[in-house]
């Protein structure tokens, strides 16, 4: 067989909006994540046993399912109930519901990481415990939390190749699309795994890059 790149030039753009739309769901959803995983890392570290209780049962479901099961549960079977939500939307929720499980996981152990005498010298200056919470112990949780949530990132975009399943023509789908008008699945399937190795190669190098910005104050000076 004679492998023959060229023959995919005239669906070069084609291909570049499924990718930016892969980009955008990813974007939203790990917006959703980590807008999730806060609040179920508050709950988890709650000293309210219910709270806790629900906290842990949303991710030990969520981490135990397999995410196409809970994409085709919001895209096919919420219909059947009379809610409709449209491909985008459902792959934005999805995705989110489904990386908040693991986001939270990655705030909280930033949270539990926070050395006592922080808090305790935050008590102490009379500051109230929400504000001590909001002020400190979240911002300090995320920025240690990056490369964490980065990794949940990576496999949201990964993941996300999953969507073109409730057709939505993100990078997957519009490759399926330019495969079935070809006939050349080799070819396209190769540029789409150089497409996605250099996506989360990226996506790695900006989360290192953004971790040592964050926490620059953190590293240790050289004379």
């Amino acid at each position: 067989m004679k492998i023959d790149l060229t023959i995919l030039a005239p669906y070069v753009g084609f291909l570049a909006e499924g990718a930016l739309l892969t980009a955008e769901v990813c974007a939203l959803a790990l917006i959703g994540s980590v807008v999730l995983g806060m609040l179920v890392a508050i709950a988890r570290t709650s000293q309210v046993g219910w709270v806790r209780w629900l906290a842990f049962a949303y991710v030990d479901l969520f981490r135990n399912i397999p995410f196409l099961v809970q994409l085709f549960f919001f895209y096919y079977g919420l219909p059947e109930i009379g809610i409709y939500i449209d491909a985008f939307t459902t792959g934005v929720i999805a995705l989110s519901i489904s990386g908040g499980a693991y986001a939270s996981d990655a705030i909280r152990a930033g949270i539990l990481a926070i050395d006592n005498g922080i808090i305790e010298a935050a008590e102490v200056s009379g500051l109230p415990r929400r504000v001590i919470f909001t002020r400190i112990v979240l911002p300090i949780a995320l920025r240690t939390s990056v490369r964490p949530l980065g990794s949940v990132l990576i496999n949201m975009i990964l993941t996300s190749s999953i969507l073109s399943t409730i057709t939505l023509n993100e990078l997957t789908g519009n490759a399926r699309i330019v495969t079935s008008e070809t006939f050349r699945p080799f070819e396209v399937y190769v540029v789409l795994l150089l497409v996605y190795a250099a996506l989360t190669y990226l996506v790695s190098i900006a989360i290192s890059l953004l971790h040592r910005w964050l926490n620059r104050d953190m590293q240790p000076e050289v004379n």
